[in-house]
């Protein structure tokens, strides 16, 4: 390096003397001689303590041996080691005493100039001496210091300051010692000796801040610290004026000055230090020196100190009262309320010298105390206070503990009203609004609760009227425009000083500042009586009146808070009787200064202050403001959703105050009444719900505050209601059912409020003849649309919502009382619809025929019917001639309507005529009309009713019916009626014509035109022909032919799979054939949206079509069955985009829902058949295999005894079968898409909250009929549907979908065809369709219609088999067990699944544990017995392979259909998917396997076939995972297991690749772990790696050709081994190897002596410093003791080797690297006993910031920093920083300087100049700055950065 040395650094001379002696005297060489010989004896002969005393006598022999003329020491570098370890605290006082004694002949030997020249070598080991010295051994010591060390240059003495102080302290801990008086005077000393030569209080400055930065870095030495500040600080404060504020700045005098330069904020520091000290007396002496030297108005901390550091000191203060500790408690409210503040008798905590005097004002027994007291706080220390609180409640990436903190600190600040009073007003906001936020942020709820438990704590300790009072502040503050002035602005004035979080708080926007208050109300108790009777409400008032000033971006959470505490209040407190009759409250804005001054008086704590409200003056003025604000919303232009916000507030106000004033009331009304009138004028559009909604709610609330009696009388309510009614009729309209459901309820509820119960009726009646505000003659189709919508949701929402949602009783008539409300409701709008019947050439006839025929029941219709018949019949018997004519015009249109129903009606209504009415007078009336005793006796049903009535109007003689019934028609509608009910009509055909290709070609015609009204005609028409056709050419009736009804195919259509059924069932002849045309007439038909109304019709057309096509099945089920798919697909997504998107135009035509209950009856339907031919072509004489009889598919097998092959199927039924299996699975597809809606639907944020009713509706009925079809294709098909349903799991689990694959479980444990007895067994059976499919018969084997491989359903099997209930294991117990067996007797078919297999096992084993079913030790028995069997083979037939050798799947080649899942199948074949198998289940294993010898050869098994099979791989460490080391940990955790993984862990550690891991993750989270399990269960291990190490020799490799091979290969053995044992130490816990220390120094030091030519080289140093880098990190400085003479040395040795030529063999670069690393994390986390060492290696005190004039570095790193800039022609001060190390402060703490990132990639030659330069120039600089942050050190990037120094492998040999 340089060809000179710096003269800071010491001589490396072996005898180091001085220039000018004569090296080769012969007196000096035989003093040298002696030296080193008594020096020698130092490796050998030390045993015992006498040992050591033995040395020292003849150490000090040899010494004294010394020539006269001879002013040093030979080998003092070595001699000051030696002493040094002398002083070890575990040797005796003895060997401490005889040690000082040469250290005190030496010193005398040296002088004074040599003993400046060379105090590094001999200070460091005395320095830690005093802490643990005797008491004989300590007035010794002291002496070496008082006679030699102070006398030394004062230059030396300076950079030697701080460890001197350091070394000194321990002697003032315990001021009654003897050695207290003298260790002071000595400290004195050196204060008054580093001053010399320098400005006068030069020295007192230094030493001051010497002693500040010893203070704040050493804990264990702050109580001598302590003990020197009480003496010797300067009174730092000054005299308090009367007023208690300082006037103008004063003059600090020299001793002042000398603790505060050059730097005041060392001061600061050493106060906080100390007062977050963790000893409590520690806390106290610092206290007692801030009231007696440095009060709050000291002139230092307003003068010198910066506001930051102010804040800093307070901070700390009031830290203490978190130890909740009344003795510092008491001390801290004397120093925050000054010299005044009084102090309790028996306490004996100090008086502040600046108290005032007994007669002065500021007398504490004077009345104005605690006015003064106040005023001294908030003029010194309020301010810093509440910055220092503010700034760390606003830290959110503290942890929980410290967040909380402050809420502690202001709860304990409030026992002092007259701190907490001051305090809690300005913290509150910041406070909550922290604490607000921190909700989002917080890791875990569990954190967020814990920091809210303390929270609630200071809450709770909180004056209401104080909290009320913020509260009222922020939300007046949130409800105003910022422009506009408020009184309420004086409550908290802004401050300047408060510090930019406050004014960041009072940025809030307005949104957040009530929702701050919301908060507030739900997280914290605010029911105290005081709050509940007088705050809240006050609080509701003030920001309603804010509100009623206009709208805002607030307004609607405003509503919102108001609603919660109006939630709160009980109803008594708002009670308006209690107001006086005549009150009035005022204007608005007199409330809101009344409410400003009542809070304004309480924060000054005045006396008897009287509400701004009387009792129930509250209540009545919110009620009027309240009803103003609706009042305006309603007039004007409001938005829907703040009108319902209000009406919804003022609803819950009229609940607790129903006293409604007579204004309001008439206000509201009229304002009802305008808005009402808006709806009627917005004709063309559709008015929102939410509007329609609101005002309906708002006529609900009206009726409730009104009295029967005025709101039957009011007409304006006439006027509304059909209005509103006219609005929520446009949302019944099935088109859109987004708000059907909504839309009844409101019609129910507006009926509960009309004053007559006809209004309503009639009003429904009108709308079903108007059509987009047109009034026509005729019921319009989409009215009758929309009453069906009524009729449908009236069933369950008229009754239930009337009586239970709507919150007052419904007015009902009594006169309607015998008949159901609902019939009476809607009887006329019924009637009207049922007219339509008698005309069928009409659109709606077509309408109501398709909904009477969807109606589940007509018992309601036809007992209306029936009743008004009777009603008419017996007035006609008693009419007068002039009404006759009417009565029999209504009778005929009663029974003509009868007729019609009974015509167009289905099955259900001859149900409903078989009913027994339920009418008293009908009853009566019957008997009278019968003619026996039986007919007497004869329950009166609607049939019996009916046909007697028809059999009276036919027996009534001629005469009786002229003058009563006048006409025939009666008689023939009679005579109609009856011949449906009997017989029903003949069908007639046309056959001869042969009009059947023109009829369909009509057909199409009409559909494509859209003429409905004819294509049902035609359809009925051509099926008559059709059938006629085929009977007349066969000649036979099908006798079993389906009965064609609408409600047969739905109740019937199920997949057919019995035989029971004919053989001539569906046979048509096949010489027949259909039309050409008729195929494609069907599908057009079907498919086109135009004929969606009459669907139904279609598919019963349909279905009587589908005989006629036997011959040819298989090629028409493929067309049909996509036509319904795509049909099925294009509704549905139109159903979806109705719930999701916003409401746009009307659709076409049809209910969604009916739409596709059609469509899936149809496909239901096609299916049916096609299977059933299917069937019959194959020539099944047995039935197919039912669901339940799935299990036995193992019956007939023996375990590996295959079947016999099975002959292969023709082409032609094999072509068929996958016709419809592929139909099948479309049918599936659709159907699970469907099903899944209500579970996808319901995250899916698009939709609003006001659809909910109804998207439940609609998806509940669509998972009922797609539930019904998916039962019969499971039926049918179970192993085809199955496997269509896992490719759907497997798809979506692939993309990360896990709410669909979770679907598809549902779906799997909802249906009955698939429980698990059903699925299991398939499953297994899909398995072998792919692995071994002779062995199955035909019928069970898979079509592999699915891109499914076996892997796929293996992975499917093991999810499902998790997700199933443990209960249903008995049901598959059998089955899972013939399986396995069989896959253990012939495992190579199964080799790619046997590790899922394994896991599929594993899951069995887990659930018998669970459960109590069968012979539990039998199965758990046998469950063990196949794991074990199952594990051996799962290795055995597919050892574990690694990427670079994986095999090809056996699988692969053989099924084209699996080319899609090829990325599945690698990565099943990946072995880190087998180990995370193992890895899964080994925890359980103890549950899988009882017995422990089985346990203990599986375990065996896992570590020969998992972890020997990966440390012996020829990739380790590469191929290890963490599933591999996860096995590894559980592996430690079972007791039968211990001797394999320690084995393992053995052969893994010790193998030389282990350090070539590069992924620091796995080494923290996997091995290490693993280590330090190692190290606890086995002790050994140290021990035996350090017996590997070899002391470094020169023999025997001098020469020859293999010397250099030899000693490259000792190297790397050696790297090794102590790279093995410091990560063995980093992953033990802290301080396990105590015991082992002593061996590892020994060790240490001995490879230390290595050189570049011994074996093992010096080579080995830098793992040297490696080890000693975990020392430090992983051991307490108390167990290093006798380490640090050996690191100060080499760390001295190897920096200085920068500057050494001839040194550069034994110390290269990156061992130099290594060292300054140590060096740097010693000074990271900078141990006790090494501060005393610092100094040599950095300028550790105020120099390295302010520098004296002709400053000269003394420190090592500053003198190479220096000498290496010059060297490279670089300016000192231009030295380029080294990265970007610390160059920020960071939260984080304090990390080293030489992280990984600085020194990568930087070349070996670059080092020195990019690395090691700017290090040693940056590191004194860098030590100070982080001290004066007060930095914690950052152990964990301590450890990374050592991490990955061990594991890089270029640094290996």
């Amino acid at each position: 390096m340089l060809a000179t040395p710096p003269q800071t650094l010491r001589s490396e001379s072996p005898a180091g003397p001085e220039e000018g002696v004569n090296r080769k005297d012969k007196n000096y060489r035989r003093y040298a001689s002696n030296v080193e010989r008594a020096l020698s004896v130092f490796d050998s002969a030390l045993q015992e303590w006498a040992d050591y005393i033995a040395f020292l006598g003849k150490l000090l022999k040899a010494l004294q041996t010394r020539p006269t003329e001879a002013t040093d020491i030979p080998h003092n570098a070595l001699v000051a080691k030696r002493l040094a370890q002398c002083l070890d605290p575990m040797l005796p006082s003895g060997v401490h005493q005889k040690t000082l004694e040469v250290y005190a002949y030496v010193f005398s030997a040296l002088g004074k100039d040599s003993l400046s020249r060379d105090l590094s070598l001999y200070l460091p080991g005395l320095s830690s001496t005093l802490s643990f010295a005797s008491l004989s051994v300590k007035p010794a010591l002291l002496s070496l210091y008082e006679k030699f060390i102070v006398p030394l240059n004062p230059r030396i003495l300076r950079s030697a300051l701080r460890a001197i102080v350091l070394a000194l302290l321990p002697g003032l801990e315990e001021e009654t010692s003897d050695e207290f008086e003298r260790t002071f005077v000595l400290l004195n000393s050196f204060r008054g000796a580093v001053g010399q030569g320098l400005e006068k209080n030069g020295g007192d400055q230094y030493f001051w801040q010497s002693l500040f930065l010893s203070t704040i870095t050493s804990s264990s030495r702050r109580q001598g610290a302590l003990a020197y500040l009480t003496r010797e600080l300067p009174q730092l404060g000054g005299p308090l004026n009367l007023s208690g504020k300082r006037t103008s700045p004063i003059t600090l005098g020299p001793e002042v000055e000398a603790v505060t330069s050059p730097d005041p904020g060392l001061l600061i520091r050493c106060f906080a230090a100390g007062l977050n000290d963790e000893q409590l007396l520690i806390q106290r002496g610092f206290l007692d020196l801030l009231v007696t030297h440095l009060p709050l108005h000291s002139a230092v901390l307003h003068q010198k100190v910066s506001a930051g550091d102010v804040q800093l000191l307070v901070a700390a203060a009031a830290s203490v009262v978190a130890r909740r500790e009344m003795s510092l408690n008491r001390r801290l409210w004397t120093w925050f309320l000054g010299p005044q503040a009084p102090i309790d008798a028996d306490d004996n905590g100090p008086q502040s010298p600046f108290s005032p005097d007994p007669g002065s004002t500021m007398n504490p027994t004077n009345g104005s105390d605690n006015m003064a007291q106040t005023a001294y706080f908030e003029e010194y220390g309020l301010e810093p206070l509440i910055r220092s609180l503010v700034d760390i409640i606003a830290d959110d990436s503290l942890p929980s503990p410290e967040k909380a903190r402050p809420f502690r600190i202001c709860l304990s600040l409030m026992d002092r009203w007259e701190i907490g009073g001051l305090v809690v007003p300005r913290i509150f906001f910041p406070a909550m609004q922290s604490l607000w936020r921190y909700q989002r942020l917080a890791p875990s709820k569990e954190v967020f609760a814990e920091i809210l438990r303390s929270a609630s704590v200071f809450f709770d300790g909180i004056e209401s009227g104080l909290i009320w009072g913020e509260l009222y502040r922020i939300m007046i503050r949130a409800s105003k425009d910022e422009q506009s002035e408020g009184s309420s602005e004086t409550l908290q004035p802004d401050n300047a000083d408060t510090g930019d979080y406050l004014k960041s708080v009072r940025a809030l926007k307005t949104e957040d500042r009530l929702d701050l208050v919301l908060f507030i109300v739900t997280k914290f108790n605010v029911r105290e009586e005081e709050m509940l009777t007088l705050h809240i409400p006050l609080a509701i008032l003030a920001l309603l009146i804010i509100q009623s000033r206009g709208i805002n971006s607030g307004t609607l959470k405003a509503f919102k808070v108001a609603s919660n505490l109006l939630d709160l209040i009980p109803q008594r407190v708002l009670d308006s009787k209690r107001a006086k009759k005549g009150a009035l409250f005022g204007e608005d804005q007199e409330i809101l200064d009344r409410i400003q001054n009542f809070y304004a008086s309480l924060r000054m704590g005045t006396e008897e202050i009287l509400p701004p409200m009387q009792d129930g003056e509250t209540g009545k003025a919110l009620l009027h403001v309240t009803s103003q604000i609706v009042i305006q919303w309603l007039r004007s232009p409001f938005p829907v959703e703040h009108l319902e916000r209000g009406l919804s507030f003022l609803d819950k106000l009229i609940r607790k105050v129903p006293d409604l004033d007579d204004g309001d009331h008439e206000g509201l009304m009229s304002a009802l009444m305008q808005a009402s009138a808006k709806l009627a004028v917005s004709e063309g559009h559709r008015v929102p719900f939410s509007t329609v909604a609101a005002l309906v709610f708002a006529l609900e609330m009206m009726s409730n505050a009104t009295s029967p009696e005025a709101w039957d009388s009011d007409h304006r309510v006439r006027q509304m209601l059909p209005a509103i009614l006219t609005c929520l009729w446009a949302y019944t309209s099935p088109s859109w059912p987004r708000h059907n459901v909504e839309a009844v309820r409101y019609l129910w509820r507006i009926h509960g409020t009309s004053p007559d119960v006809q209004l309503v009726e009639g009003s429904i009646a009108t709308l079903l003849f108007q059509e987009n505000g047109k009034a026509y003659q005729n019921v319009r189709i989409e009215g009758a649309r929309r009453f069906a919508t009524v009729w449908a949701h009236s069933n369950s929402s008229s009754s239930n919502e009337r009586r239970s949602s709507v919150r007052w009783p419904m007015r009902t008539s009594d006169a309607h009382n015998t008949i159901n409300s609902e019939p009476l409701l809607l009887a006329r709008p019924l009637m009207l619809l049922l007219d339509s019947l008698s005309d069928p050439k009409t659109e709606v006839f077509t309408f109501v025929l398709s909904w009477l025929q969807s109606l589940s029941g007509m018992q309601r219709i036809l007992e209306y019917l029936v009743l008004r018949l009777h009603e008419t019949l017996y007035s006609a018997r008693q009419a007068f001639a002039v009404d006759a004519a009417r009565n029999a015009q209504e009778c005929l249109y009663y029974l003509q309507t009868i007729i019609n129903l009974v015509r167009y009606s289905t099955a259900n209504i001859w149900t409903s005529l078989a009913s027994q009415i339920n009418s008293t007078t009908l009853q009566k009336d019957f008997a009278v009309m019968a003619t026996s005793a039986d007919d007497e006796n004869v329950h009166v049903t609607n049939q019996v009713y009916l046909t007697r009535v028809c059999m009276e109007i036919l027996k009534v003689p001629r005469q009786e019916l002229d003058s009563n019934l006048s006409s025939s028609t009666l008689r023939q509608s009679s005579v109609q009626l009856l011949q449906q009910m009997i017989a029903g009509h003949s069908a007639t055909t046309i056959l001869e014509m042969k009009v059947d290709e023109p009829l369909l070609e009509t057909l199409s015609w009409s559909v494509e035109q859209s003429d409905l009204t004819l294509q049902v005609p035609l359809m009925d028409l051509a099926l008559a022909i059709f059938r006629k056709q085929s009977t007349r050419k066969e000649g036979l009736l099908n006798a079993g032919r389906r009965n064609a009804s609408r409600e047969t195919i739905r109740s019937a259509s199920q997949i057919s799979l019995s035989t029971d059924k004919s053989d001539k069932e569906y046979v048509y002849s096949e010489q027949w054939a259909p039309p050409q045309g008729l195929l494609d007439c069907l599908i057009l038909g079907i498919s086109s949206p135009n004929s969606h109304s009459i669907l139904e019709h279609w598919i019963h057309f349909l279905d009587d079509c589908l005989p006629f096509y036997a011959a040819n099945a298989f090629q028409t089920i493929m067309p049909l069955v996509d036509c319904f798919s795509r049909s099925i697909d294009s509704v549905f997504q139109g159903l979806r985009a109705s719930f999701e998107g916003p409401l746009a135009g009307e659709p076409s035509t049809g209910e969604p829902i009916t739409i596709l209950n059609a469509l899936l009856n149809g496909l239901e339907q096609v299916l049916a058949r096609g299977h059933d031919r299917l069937i019959q072509d194959e020539g099944h004489t047995t039935p197919l295999r039912s669901p339940e009889q799935i299990q036995g598919f193992f019956g007939n097998m023996v375990s590996g005894v295959f079947a016999p092959e099975a002959q292969k199927p023709r082409s032609t039924p094999a072509n068929n079968r996958l016709t419809v299996l592929l139909c099948f699975k479309d049918a599936v597809r659709v159907s699970f898409g469907m099903w899944s809606w209500g579970d996808v639907g319901l995250a899916s944020s698009s939709r609003d909250a006001a659809s909910s009713a109804s998207f439940n509706y609609t998806s509940l009925r669509l998972r009922h009929r797609t539930r019904r079809i998916l039962e019969h294709l499971f039926a049918a098909e179970a192993l085809e549907c199955l496997e269509t349903l896992v490719e759907f799991w497997y798809r979506a689990n692939s993309v990360g979908g896990m709410g669909q694959s979770s679907t598809v479980f549902n779906l799997l444990h909802t249906l009955e065809g698939s429980r698990p007895k059903n699925t299991i067994p398939a499953l297994f059976n899909a398995i072998y369709s792919r692995t071994n499919p002779n062995v199955l018969e035909p019928v069970r084997k898979s079509t592999l219609t699915s891109e499914l491989s076996d892997v796929s359903l293996a992975t499917f099997l093991t999810a499902y088999t998790r997700s199933m209930e443990d209960d249903a294991l008995d049901e598959i117990w059998t089955d899972c067990m013939t399986f396995l067996k069989d896959v253990l007797g012939n495992p190579m078919p199964h080799r790619q699944t046997l590790p899922l297999l394994l896991e599929f096992t594993a899951i069995l084993g887990e659930k018998i544990d669970n459960t109590n079913f069968g012979e539990q030790r039998k199965m758990r028995r046998d469950i063990g017995e196949l794991f074990f069997r199952l594990l051996s083979a799962t290795f055995t037939v597919k050892p574990l392979a690694f990427p670079q050798d994986l095999p090809a799947s056996a699988n692969g080649e053989q099924n084209t259909h699996e080319s899609g899942s090829s990325h599945t199948s690698r990565k099943a074949n990946d072995p880190d998917n087998v180990v995370a198998i193992v890895a899964s289940i080994l925890p359980n294993i103890s549950k899988i396997l009882v017995d422990s010898d089985r346990i203990a050869a599986a375990t065996i098994t896992i570590s020969t076939q998992i972890l020997m099979a990966t440390f012996r791989w020829k990739s380790f460490p590469r191929n290890v995972t963490a599933s591999t080391l996860e096995v590894l940990k559980t592996m430690s955790r079972i007791p039968e297991a211990t001797k394999t993984w320690r084995k393992d862990v053995g052969e893994a550690f010790n193998d030389p690749r282990f350090f070539n891991t590069d992924s620091i993750e796995l080494l923290q989270s996997g091995w290490m772990p693993v280590l330090r399990q190692w190290t606890i269960v086995d002790k050994d291990r140290l021990p035996e790696l350090l017996s590997r190490l070899s002391s470094p020799t020169s023999a025997g490799i001098m020469f020859g050709v293999g010397a250099s091979s030899a000693r490259l290969e000792a190297d790397r053995k050696t790297q090794l081994n102590l790279r093995r044992i410091a990560f063995l130490m980093l992953s033990a816990d802290n301080d396990t190897f105590v015991v082992n220390l002593s061996g590892l120094q020994e060790k240490l030091v001995d490879l230390m002596t290595a050189t570049a030519t011994s074996s093992p080289s010096s080579t080995t140093r830098a793992e040297v410093y490696m080890v000693l880098r975990a020392l430090v990190l992983k051991n307490t400085a108390v167990h290093l003791t006798s380490f640090w003479p050996i690191v100060n040395t080499e760390l001295y040795d190897a920096l200085s080797s920068l500057m050494s030529i001839d040194r550069h063999d034994t110390y290269s670069v990156p061992c130099v690297l290594q060292a300054a690393k140590l060096l740097d994390v010693l000074l990271t986390i900078s141990p006790d006993d090494f501060q005393m060492r610092e100094w040599l290696f950095i300028t550790d005190t105020i120099d390295a910031v302010y520098r004296p004039p002709n400053w000269k570095p003394v420190a090592l790193a500053d003198g190479l920093a220096e000498s290496l800039d010059t060297k490279a022609g670089i300016p000192h001060s231009a030295t380029v920083p080294l990265g970007d190390a610390q160059s920020q402060p960071t939260q984080q703490g304090r990390k080293p300087l030489l992280m990984g990132s600085t020194v990568k990639n930087v070349p070996e030659e670059k080092l020195v100049d990019r690395v090691l330069r700017p290090f040693l120039r940056q590191l004194s600089i860098n030590s100070f700055e982080s001290t004066y942050r007060m930095e914690a050190a950052d152990w964990r990037s301590c450890c990374n950065d050592l991490l990955k120094d061990m594991f890089d492998d270029d640094t290996l040999v």
